[in-house]
């Protein structure tokens, strides 16, 4: 529980980088990630508590489970969640994933990310964590703004550009990705904001097309089928 705790800090950078649901219901609605947002309504989806201690999530497993909230722990639908049959963290943060150069970025973030975490647990490191509330308006922050968000940092309330900060966490992380046989693929990620997110991507198709979704939804599929720059 204290990696997906400490893993909160970084979920701003996961959301920005992801995010592609900035229209609804043919309106777009100024959010990088309005999915985030509208998701977070159900009562058992959103961001997670920040247990301690796994007693502390089997404790308010049970409770849900004997009060009917939930008849399994799969609808425990976090963004972060402990995937239990699995003995691992499962990603839900991310928006769709339009092409697969992202898609292999982002798997190697969130995978160096976890493995550095618990490596460092397990030699004995206290891991950082920020309280909710600053967990709470990062995710904000970042549905709204995407890579332009200016997220917080720490328990200390700094604060700095989301991708300013995610060259620094890149960098620290790439000795981890040689270990893991995955440099290549977190190198992706670092050039994910100069060629643009998903949402500046599909809001750039919609400006040149004078707010054709259906060509935007094309644009969408051409990146899956064929790739970027294709």
């Amino acid at each position: 529980m204290p990696v997906l705790s400490s893993l909160l800090n970084q979920y701003p950078h996961l959301l920005a980088l992801s995010a592609s649901s900035p229209i609804w219901a043919g309106t777009d609605t100024g959010y990088a990630s309005n999915r985030a947002l509208m998701f977070q309504q159900l009562p058992t989806a959103g961001l997670p508590f920040q247990f301690q201690k796994w007693s502390e999530f089997e404790r308010f497993a049970e409770d849900q489970l004997v009060t009917g909230v939930i008849e399994d722990l799969s609808e425990i639908r976090w963004d972060v969640r402990p995937a239990t049959h699995l003995g691992t963290l499962e990603n839900r943060v991310a928006d769709g994933v339009s092409n697969f150069d992202d898609l292999s970025g982002l798997v190697a973030l969130m995978h160096c990310l976890v493995v550095d975490l618990d490596t460092r647990l397990a030699a004995g490191e206290e891991l950082p964590t920020m309280p909710p509330w600053h967990v709470q308006e990062n995710k904000w922050r970042a549905a709204r703004y995407g890579l332009d968000a200016i997220v917080v940092l720490d328990a200390d309330s700094r604060e700095r550009l989301v991708t300013d900060d995610l060259a620094d966490v890149i960098e620290r992380l790439a000795p981890v990705a040689d270990r893991l046989g995955c440099a290549d693929e977190l190198a992706l990620v670092a050039d994910m904001p100069a060629r643009g997110a998903s949402y500046q991507r599909q809001r750039a198709v919609a400006e040149r097309t004078g707010g054709d979704l259906v060509a935007v939804v094309d644009s969408v599929v051409t990146e899956l089928r064929d790739g970027l720059g294709q």
